[in-house]
């Protein structure tokens, strides 16, 4: 038997760290490089199947992608009501990026304070293919303290390459339903 459920979700962080670019690969599987700023908001859906033990559940996840800013405010705190759940992106190209983090959560979690959150630490492609250098190898143990921190699991992304994308929104998926 399946269910069907309609989930909300934030996409939260910093302009230009891939928030748009990881939805758009997540529902229409295509990257485009040119960068275009979301304004306010702009709300993307996709159906996704969460198996579960009594034939699973049809979730539609109506992904709000959020225009960045650290600034938290009234219009802000209005989109996140009625959030289910959300997905905090940070830049690993951009140390401010993942320090802003812990106020994306905060704050969210002030409307949701139950939601589940999922940390996806995107544009992996730029540096994986680059020998880790110590400063890379404290960005990711950053982004694991962070996760810990905020009690989320994390997955390094690139909406470039598709990289762990359709993983992290499945989770996160999965965290709906289960939630």
């Amino acid at each position: 038997m399946t269910r069907q459920l309609n989930k909300k979700v934030c996409l939260l962080g910093d302009f230009s760290v891939g928030k748009t670019s990881m939805i758009r690969r997540f529902v229409f599987n295509m990257f485009d490089d040119k960068y275009l700023s979301t304004i306010g908001v702009k709300v993307s859906r996709k159906t996704v199947i969460v198996p579960q033990t009594d034939g699973g559940v049809e979730l539609m996840i109506m992904l709000w992608d959020l225009a960045g800013s650290q600034d938290f405010n009234q219009m802000q705190a209005s989109y996140y009501r009625g959030a289910a759940g959300a997905m905090l992106v940070c830049d690993l190209t951009r140390l401010d990026t993942i320090e802003n983090l812990h106020n994306y959560a905060n704050n969210f979690r002030k409307i949701n304070p139950n939601a589940p959150l999922i940390l996806a630490a995107n544009k992996y492609d730029l540096i994986q293919n680059n020998l880790f250098s110590e400063a890379q190898q404290n960005m990711q143990n950053q982004i694991k303290d962070i996760a810990t921190q905020l009690n989320m699991p994390y997955y390094f992304t690139s909406a470039k390459t598709g990289e762990a994308v359709e993983t992290v929104f499945r989770h996160l998926a999965e965290r709906l339903v289960s939630n």
